[in-house]
């Protein structure tokens, strides 16, 4: 009930600062059951090749086969996947036709009959993935060292890697040779020269966003839409934050409140909005560039709460933004109690939670 009732107190301040609740013109057009164990992390968007990629972690050993299950973008009809490899998040380079995740080693795989190719070994802690169409290459983003491994999407070589200074969420690309980068422990985005293979610029963004992990960026305008855990050193609100700035120079243009529990962002050329999701909130965050100095919330959809439904990937052909999310419910308590916390030690979180059976689904949302 205690944190009911803090997910509706964190609603309310979301709804009397933005003036905004269901009332815009996106909705939930269908979500679509495809049931399966094993955890979860991006989704993707192959917007020319058509499919949806959802890696599913997992552990054989306890029955769990990870993979990279693969869908039909426009119907959501299962069309294979990618075992067994335990990944976060893929990414697809259309041109030479191969397909990668963020797996360790990373797999690379080809996208019209979805076989594996090779496996290609790296170091770190593989999480984030991006496609960068400039030089055809891919960064496989990670929290430890090295935070990005570039490699050839042509032949699966590695390249080169970057210390990017922080821990790596989500990227993007202006498609010219730079790219932008979110560090979530840093609470800053950081340049990178892609010719050069090195961090050319950390914009500070600490003073209005607090654990960035979403990611979209206007590349016509020059505009970075940065999704935020916190609204930084303020935090007034106790809800998330969205951080708009000038990609050039990193000057924050404006800060927008956002739901709670952002792990996911993007921005649309062709509807000019900014997306968030935001599973604990359970909403997603719709933010419309009037012009490239106004910007408002345009709506704040409702999906699912309880931390789900909070990464999404946007289909730019149909302009549908998709999300996915399963149910949860607590976990049977241990047959045995844990022991007390020694003298000064802190307390363990608990059983926590576990996902329902078959409840894993793909949410769609379009206007």
């Amino acid at each position: 009930m205690r944190r009911f009732c803090l997910v509706l107190a964190a609603a309310i301040a979301l709804v009397t600062a933005t003036g905004l609740a269901q009332n815009g013109p996106y909705k939930v057009a269908k979500t679509t059951k495809v049931g399966g164990a094993g955890g979860f992390d991006y989704v993707y968007a192959d917007v020319a090749g058509r499919k949806l990629y959802i890696p599913r972690t997992g552990n054989q050993a306890n029955g769990v086969t990870p993979r990279i299950t693969v869908f039909d973008l426009d119907t959501l009809a299962p069309v294979g996947e990618i075992s067994p490899h335990s990944a976060r998040g893929a990414a697809v380079d259309p041109k030479s036709g191969h397909g990668f995740a963020s797996s360790k080693p990373v797999v690379m795989w080809d996208t019209k009959t979805l076989k594996e190719i090779k496996t290609i070994d790296v170091q770190g802690n593989p999480d984030g993935i991006m496609f960068d169409a400039f030089d055809g290459r891919v960064h496989v983003l990670s929290h430890s060292a090295p935070n990005d491994t570039i490699i050839n999407a042509a032949d699966g070589t590695v390249v080169g890697t970057i210390d990017l200074g922080g821990a790596p969420e989500q990227a993007q690309s202006d498609g010219k040779g730079t790219i932008y980068v979110d560090l979530e422990d840093k609470d800053a985005i950081a340049v990178v020269d892609a010719k050069t293979m090195k961090v050319t610029a950390t914009y500070d963004v600490s003073a209005t966003c607090g654990g960035p992990a979403g990611l979209g960026l206007d590349i016509k305008n020059h505009i970075l839409f940065s999704t935020c855990h916190t609204t930084g050193k303020t935090n007034e609100a106790g809800h998330g934050a969205m951080v708009i700035l000038d990609a050039a120079n990193g000057k924050v243009l404006t800060t927008l409140p956002i739901g709670s529990g952002t792990d996911g962002g993007g921005f649309n050329a062709n509807t000019m909005e900014a997306f968030s999701s935001n599973g604990q909130a359970g909403t997603l965050s719709i933010v419309k560039e009037e012009s490239p100095t106004k910007f408002v919330v345009e709506q704040e959809l409702a999906t699912v709460t309880g931390g789900n439904y909070k990464t999404m990937t946007i289909d730019t052909k149909t302009n549908r933004i998709l999300l996915i999310g399963a149910e949860y419910q607590a976990a049977a308590p241990p047959a045995t109690p844990p022991p007390p916390p020694p003298p000064g030690g802190r307390a363990g979180r608990g059983p926590g939670r576990s996902m329902v059976a078959d409840s894993f689904a793909i949410m769609v949302v379009s206007k």
